[in-house]
């Protein structure tokens, strides 16, 4: 059996704003396993218990760059939110763009050795990353990219610098910005139902059935509710059945169509996403807290 600290309950708690006891015990039955551990939690609570697992958790910015049917988008990380608002930080956050868009490169390590000069680093774009780091003193790294090109026309919505939207389409360049806007908002996985990825639907389906059995309801019910429950999911997820953002009176798909517009893909990057921030030890900081509580 594995031993269940403090800081996994922490951050446990911190995904789904369940209570500290029923994480506790989630991770108990889990054996430790975290993503175990957060589906008996989405069993038990319903979605109360993924209210918060979109929470950012590292720092930096999206960029992008595109002009008409060629375009890109970055991530670049940083240690704090306070470098991700420096100047020079987010020059060589658009210059990656830019670089992305114009040469093509195949990975990461491609576009690391591709010539950049800034803040008097130089030749590569590797040397300026080193180069800022030791200027401003903090460690960055680009996280991912994504390249458009010779396709379908492109749109892109920026959240600020902490969520980054492209849009592939065909059609009216409103509309696929009303798109673009939406993907930032709703953040669907996908175009449309049937391409959500197979593991999404297979742990929704996991999820619902587990559910389902707790009911104590013939096997045949049972299997429709899972149905029932897998099919709500993906419309939920898919972008053409999500109510659009700016008239839920309507779809996704039913705007686009009044518009004679067809979306063909797109990506969506929320800064940190999937990436897990140091955790502190949470006894030690609750005790911490508590200390200077007393000195006051």
């Amino acid at each position: 059996m594995a031993a269940i600290t403090a800081s996994m309950v922490a951050e446990l708690r911190a995904k789904t704003d369940a209570p500290m006891m029923e994480c506790k015990k989630a991770l108990t039955e889990a054996d430790g396993d975290l993503t175990r551990a957060e589906e008996i939690l989405r069993v038990k609570l319903g979605n109360k218990a993924g209210k918060a697992a979109a929470r950012i958790t590292a720092e930096g910015v999206i960029a992008a760059a595109v002009e008409g049917d060629t375009g890109a988008m970055v991530e670049v990380n940083c240690e704090t939110d306070f470098v991700s608002k420096n100047d020079a930080f987010l020059a060589f956050a658009r210059s990656c763009a830019q670089l992305v868009a114009a040469r093509n490169p195949a990975d990461v390590a491609a576009l690391s050795a591709l010539p950049l000069s800034q803040d008097g680093f130089g030749p590569t774009v590797e040397d300026v990353r080193k180069g800022l780091i030791g200027k401003i003193g903090e460690n960055m790294s680009i996280r991912r990219f994504k390249r458009y090109g010779g396709g379908g026309r492109l749109s892109h919505y920026l959240h600020g610098t902490r969520i980054g939207v492209i849009v592939e389409f065909n059609g009216d360049a409103v509309a696929a910005k009303d798109a673009a806007m939406h993907i930032a908002a709703m953040k669907p996985v996908a175009v449309n139902a049937a391409d959500v990825p197979a593991d999404l639907v297979e742990r929704e389906r996991r999820i619902a059935a587990e559910k389902a059995a707790e009911s104590g309801k013939p096997a045949e019910i049972v299997a429709k509710m899972v149905e029932g429950s897998v099919q709500k999911f993906l419309k939920e997820v898919s972008l053409g059945n999500q109510a659009f953002v700016k008239n839920d009176k309507q779809t996704v798909d039913q705007m686009l169509k009044a518009a004679g517009t067809r979306v063909l893909g797109f990506t969506l990057y929320v800064v940190g996403e999937g990436i897990e921030k140091r955790t502190d030890d949470f006894a030690a900081e609750v005790a911490a807290q508590v200390a200077a509580a007393k000195k006051e």
